[in-house]
């Protein structure tokens, strides 16, 4: 089974890629859902999280409280950086063990080719099983609105979010295919499609 990397940051259209080679047959693995549901109590990943940075990450009835969390970790401060450096650590070895698992799925189902998609991917070493990486990227302000649009949080909150995360850079230099998608859905399945014909092969 083929083996492909997807990554990007927040805001670009990430999902929007995945849900475009989901249409076009492949198997894509959503790591940021992968995350969430490690995280449904009883869960070793969030017990980590618990002993990494106390009690109060949590809500009343136990579940992660991603406000909180954030708060400790996006923030333009030495210690706040040493926090995500924490919470990568963490997440990154739970995450991809999960990960492999699904591809096992995956591949014992049949399928020709699998997406992991994860904004991570490149940090995570994930990157080293993938036959190629692609990434998603669009321009700053153009990523803003649209998590002004989708995410229940201030504007502060998402700056601080885009600030701790890679340059444009960091993805040109480390992937193989680079989408910028600042236009149209039809244009980005356009994109996508390219992609597809330069990897060649039946997938």
């Amino acid at each position: 089974m083929r083996i492909f990397g997807l990554t990007g940051p927040s805001g670009a259209g990430k999902g929007e890629v995945g849900a475009i080679l989901r249409e076009r047959g492949l198997a894509v693995i959503d790591t940021d859902r992968v995350y969430h549901e490690l995280l449904i109590p009883p869960s070793p990943c969030l017990d980590a999280l618990v002993d990494a940075f106390g009690r109060d990450i949590l809500t009343e009835d136990g579940t992660l409280d991603r406000a909180m969390l954030a708060s400790l970790v996006f923030a333009d401060t030495d210690k706040a950086r040493e926090r995500h450096e924490t919470l990568n650590r963490i997440t990154h070895r739970f995450v991809t063990e999960r990960t492999s698992e699904l591809l096992d799925a995956y591949r014992a189902e049949g399928y020709r080719a699998a997406v992991i998609d994860a904004p991570l991917l490149l940090e995570a070493g994930m990157d080293a099983i993938c036959e190629a990486v692609i990434a998603v990227i669009a321009d700053r302000e153009v990523r803003l609105g649209r998590l002004l649009a989708r995410d229940n949080k201030s504007r502060e909150a998402l700056v601080a979010r885009l600030d701790a995360q890679p340059d444009d850079a960091f993805y040109r230099e480390r992937a193989r295919f680079v989408i910028e998608n600042n236009g149209t859905r039809v244009d980005l399945e356009r994109a996508v499609d390219a992609v597809l014909t330069d990897l060649g092969g039946e997938i």
